[in-house]
């Protein structure tokens, strides 16, 4: 058995894969260290200022605890400088994983309500976002989301934020929070608004609910992408649809187990998704909060779906292909995955 057949070997592969990722939150990437600093900051809140301390903090009872944990650490960022630091932070942690390209899902409203005024908050992740390009190789877009929990009031400020003071790197529109409760239909108009203004819509959807919160995603929301899709596998018609449309799905495995939504890794349908001729992404939605990474999601995904290198190599390039860079873009990253997989011994 050759190197890059071993575990160690395939490891080894993806740690120096180029790769792109295209579901991952903005605060949610905030590792121990980050978010360590910005509790030291404010010492009013619950969020523990020890690293060595979150990763309790961070252990999730279920779907709901997890948005309450989250929104604890929402709370640390209460002015531009926060934001800044976090931003180039999280870049710096792709880097450090060959992160070429990554589209961070941003909630402004989360940060505009609390106080910081929103030309503070699009400059700051703009500084942040051209700052990670030219000192550490790595591109970074945004995808604005709307909130679910925070109910239609957080839809309008969030569309009127994306298409009134849309900062130059904002690609897509977005939905995220709970699902249950917060039907998808009821978002479409901002969702027209968004996608009127030339946004991409790439909204969460059968995560811990059914298949047809997908279909509603896919008929209401005009969904280009499906964040999760996890449910998707229930429903062979929905599998075939997205397969016939290439509407790609963004798989995050340590995630789905983390907030329940799957019960085990081994029961994970991302085999299924991809036997349907799916196009599927790998991605990482709230790394540090899920005791995960890119590289460690690319490693299990391998291991579900048993493959070698050049397989890897493929989910890697299916990231591209799903992705919202511009043609010229996707073919050097492409090229440079192919070139990587071909040189790798």
């Amino acid at each position: 058995m050759s190197d890059s057949a071993t575990a160690g070997g395939l490891d080894a592969f993806i740690a120096g894969l180029p790769k792109a990722e295209l579901h991952v939150h903005h605060v949610g990437s905030a590792s121990p260290r980050i978010v360590a600093e910005l509790a030291a900051r404010h010492p009013d809140s619950a969020v523990p200022a020890d690293p060595a301390a979150l990763a309790d903090y961070f252990s999730f009872r279920d779907f709901a605890h997890f948005i309450e944990v989250y929104l604890s650490v929402v709370d640390l960022i209460r002015d531009a400088e926060d934001v800044r630091l976090l931003t180039f932070e999280v870049a710096r942690d792709m880097a450090r994983q060959n992160v070429r390209y990554a589209e961070l899902t941003v909630t402004p409203y989360s940060s505009t309500r609390r106080g910081i005024p929103e030309r503070e908050f699009m400059a700051a992740i703009e500084d942040a976002r051209k700052a990670a390009e030219a000192e550490l190789g790595v591109m970074m877009r945004w995808c604005f989301d709307i909130p679910g929990e925070a109910g239609l009031a957080s839809a309008e400020e969030t569309a009127r934020l994306a298409v009134d003071l849309r900062p130059d790197g904002l690609v897509s529109f977005g939905l995220g929070g709970p699902e249950i409760g917060v039907p998808r239909p009821q978002f479409k108009p901002y969702f027209d608004r968004a996608r009127a203004a030339g946004l991409h819509s790439v909204p969460h959807a059968g995560e811990t609910t059914g298949p047809e919160t997908v279909w509603d995603a896919l008929r209401e929301l005009g969904a280009e992408r499906i964040g999760h899709g996890t449910s998707a596998a229930a429903d062979p018609r929905l599998l075939d649809h997205l397969a016939e449309h290439r509407i790609p799905l963004e798989v995050c495995p340590t995630s789905n187990i983390a907030t329940r939504a799957v019960a085990t890794l081994e029961e994970h349908p991302i085999r299924r998704m991809v036997e349907a001729g799916v196009l599927v992404t790998v991605n990482s939605d709230d790394p540090p909060m899920f005791g995960t990474d890119l590289n460690t999601e690319y490693a299990v995904a391998a291991r579900l779906l048993e493959l070698d290198h050049v397989g890897v190599a493929g989910l890697a390039k299916n990231a591209v292909e799903a992705s919202f860079l511009d043609a010229p873009g996707k073919a050097r990253l492409a090229a440079e995955i192919d070139a990587y997989a071909a040189a790798w011994r």
